[in-house]
């Protein structure tokens, strides 16, 4: 019984420390990936999250490939209380497809890999390579409010071996219309 208890916590921390490996897109095109997204699928293991989890649905957002790189993302989430929207600022490094951002929310400085994209249909984008359960979150973005069978088992996959239990990974429903949404947009990436 021990030793499959230390075989267990090894795997995990291999698992959890495979992560830092994970690279962006390969040839990663920024203005192929501006437009509208919406969040269909969420890897998050946060103890604060977890009341939350059933409350979830798909979110819209929008995100502006600036002329220097960097990429301006509007986000739009329904809440019982309204459509809220924020605003985040995402400053390209020097690998096409990973960017840095400011959490105010947490107090520190996030990373961002678009990890996986056909640019037509789904992305799926990790925050914070280095997995940690109150920062790490792996999302999937889908040009419309579906996406394929196929395309939720690949970012199932792709979560679980970053470390996420199978119960922190959530197919939200579709958040209806979300007012004040319906402006010219160009991509989302749900992050805090």
């Amino acid at each position: 019984m021990r030793t499959t208890v230390v075989a267990v916590v090894m795997v995990m921390l291999c698992v959890m420390m495979v992560d830092a490996d994970v690279k962006p897109q390969r040839d990663f095109n920024l203005r192929m990936f501006a437009g509208r997204w919406y969040r269909v699928g969420l890897a998050y293991d946060s103890s604060s999250f977890t009341p939350f989890r059933d409350k979830v649905k798909a979110s819209m957002g929008s995100v502006a490939a600036l002329p220097n790189g960097n990429v301006n993302l509007t986000m739009w989430d329904a809440t019982p209380f309204g459509c809220q929207r924020k605003v985040y600022n995402y400053e390209k490094t020097s690998v096409p497809g990973q960017f840095t951002y400011f959490s105010t929310r947490h107090n520190i400085v996030k990373d961002i890999t678009v990890v996986d994209t056909n640019y037509t249909d789904y992305a799926v984008v990790l925050k914070n390579k280095v997995f940690n359960r109150e920062y790490t979150q792996v999302a999937l973005y889908g040009r419309t409010q579906t996406v394929s069978n196929g395309i939720i088992a690949k970012f199932k996959t792709f979560a679980l071996s970053q470390g996420f239990p199978r119960d922190s990974i959530l197919t939200p429903p579709p958040a209806g219309k979300i007012e004040g949404a319906h402006m010219h947009t160009q991509v989302m990436w749900r992050v805090t």
